[in-house]
């Protein structure tokens, strides 16, 4: 009787273990099967309310219109720089055509036409007042005194040449001689020092005329924006570096905003900035809210992945394979995360132009751009859970490590057809002309845009850098168009073919799915084959239906 006693309580405790084994398992997988599901399906199953979903849906829609306004506005900004660059060329360059020739403006060929251009800038600074058409003056010091011109030339310490001879004697070291210049003694300035116009042209480097100019763009009231201060900061450069009778003429103009010190204005544009800055103080508190969302999810998956990691080595005496490892940390919950911090560094700056404490606007459009490209690029991920949908990411996951391993051999090539380019080509045609350009031209032939005028733009003054140009470009053309790209165009068709046969014949199972659909046949995984298939399979079975229980997709 007690030995019959002892076995029941012995049966009994191993019935209880058992159900509490199967309690946990069943929770887990419970927990896992919900962990995966989509937005939708979460709902349904236990009333949870898609948070995380609600808060992108409108930040996307925040994020776009504060890209749009600020867009706007730096158009505006963007428009009004260029159009005072090109109306100060056309006030202070004489004889500027409205196009700028290659990297400079204008070119002039005679000792007279140098003086007439130096003095041309001169006597239209010193009456800008009666001529601009636009509100621009002379820039003042805190005091109120007007800022001067400023006229420097550089030139060789000493010299002689006699090209006849074929004799020179130049001492390479430079020498620079400035003087300022105030515009309302021109005529008496210039009579005063008219020694410094003696210019010897075998000696002379270039000169340089600075001088800093004020307006306002007045354009912004229009879209009810506060207008801003400008300070032009003009460089006109007489380039005679080169020495061969062609004197080129630049004009650069460094233009930087501020608040303007004393201003009025009537209508609503004040009222405007203050609804724009709620709007986006609003932006930032939506995309925190994202970031904790989204950085709440990331811990609670990591804390799931170690209670099934756990739960598999005590049950299985197996490891997580990296492939399901990879199922629980999702990359789209990082991109969500960068994107709301850029989001935020943006917003900030953006407030920081309209309270006008800061005048970087194409900072502020990179970080507001970049954040609204990945928050778009983030609503794919809620398409993945169909799987009609989803083929195009998975064919970018699939394709993309060959590709990669691809482009690295690929670029060798096109990295040496780019310094051969420039270093054969550059003296002779203008797209080959710096290593940047040459690369741009390449990747234009690649595409087979202008291939015709990169052919007929080199003359054939050089009969044999012609015929190497020649064998240059059709060998460029012909390697890559008809065998690098159309090998890079079969890499990806390839992995989409891939990916529609195992949505016809069904997606490879990872250890995670087979638990998953109850099953216990984990089988194990040869180190080769394993090795062969692992790129392959992470990426096509993390979007794979399990059978019993339609509603669960797996995505990575």
């Amino acid at each position: 009787m007690e030995l019959l006693v002892r076995y029941l309580d012995r049966s009994n405790s191993i019935s209880s273990v058992m159900t509490q084994d199967i309690i946990k398992e069943e929770n887990l997988r419970d927990d896992l099967k919900y962990y995966f599901m989509s937005p939708c399906e979460k709902y349904r199953a236990r009333r949870h309310i898609p948070w995380k979903l609600g808060v992108q849906i409108l930040k996307i829609v925040m994020i776009t219109t504060q890209l749009v306004l600020f867009g706007l506005n730096n158009q505006l900004v963007v428009s009004y720089k260029e159009e005072n660059t090109m109306a100060l060329k056309n006030l202070f360059l004489k004889d500027y055509s409205g196009v700028d020739e290659d990297d400079y403006s204008v070119a002039v060929y005679t000792q007279q036409g140098v003086y007439d251009s130096l003095f041309y800038v001169l006597d239209q600074y010193s009456q800008l007042g009666r001529l601009s058409t636009g509100p621009i003056s002379y820039a003042e010091d805190k005091d109120g005194t007007l800022l001067p011109l400023l006229i420097c030339k550089e030139y060789y310490k000493r010299g002689s040449v006699e090209p006849s001879d074929e004799a020179y004697d130049i001492d390479a070291q430079l020498e620079t001689v400035c003087m300022s210049h105030d515009p309302k003694t021109a005529n008496l300035w210039r009579t005063q020092n008219s020694s410094f116009f003696e210019l010897d042209f075998y000696r002379l480097v270039d000169i340089k005329i600075t001088f800093q100019l004020k307006g306002i763009n007045l354009q912004t009231v229009r879209s009810r924006e506060l207008p801003d201060c400008y300070s032009f900061y003009v460089t006109i450069t007489f380039d005679n570096q080169c020495h061969s009778g062609k004197v080129k003429i630049f004009l650069d103009t460094d233009a930087q905003s501020s608040a303007c010190r004393d201003w009025k204005i009537s209508g609503t544009a004040q009222k405007n900035t203050h609804y724009l800055l709620l709007f986006d103080g609003f932006v930032i508190l939506v995309c925190l809210t994202s970031a904790v969302l989204c950085t709440r999810s990331i811990v609670l998956a990591v804390r799931l992945l170690q209670r099934f990691s756990r739960f598999f080595h005590e049950n299985y005496n197996r490891k997580v394979c990296e492939d399901d490892q990879r199922e629980f940390l999702n990359g789209w919950y990082v991109l969500v995360i960068v994107s709301d911090l850029l989001a935020i560094i943006g917003s900030i700056l953006k407030m920081e132009i309209q309270a006008k404490s800061l005048t970087s606007y194409d900072v502020c459009s990179i970080f507001l751009g970049t954040s609204t490209l990945m928050v778009w690029v983030g609503v794919i991920r809620y398409l993945g859970y169909f799987q009609k949908y989803n083929v195009l990411i998975l064919t970018m996951k699939a394709a993309f490590p060959k590709v990669l391993r691809f482009c690295c051999c690929a670029g060798m090539i096109y990295l040496g057809y780019t310094f051969c380019g420039w270093i054969v080509l550059g003296p002779y045609h203008e797209k080959f002309e710096g290593l940047s350009r040459v690369a741009e031209c390449l990747f234009s032939l690649l595409n087979g845009d202008d291939m015709f005028t990169t052919f007929a733009q080199l003359k054939d003054k050089n009969t044999l850098v012609w015929l190497f140009s020649r064998a240059y470009l059709y060998s460029f053309i012909s390697l890559f168009i008809y065998m690098v790209l159309s090998l890079f165009i079969a890499l990806i068709t390839d992995a989409y073919e891939t990916i529609k046969n195992y949505q016809r014949d069904g997606f490879p199972l990872t250890d995670l799915q087979k638990f998953l659909r109850e099953q216990k046949d984990f089988t194990v995984v040869e180190e080769s084959s394993q090795t062969d298939t692992r790129s392959t399979y992470s990426v096509l079975c993390c979007c794979q239906r399990v059978s019993e229980n339609d509603d669960i997709i797996l995505i990575s």
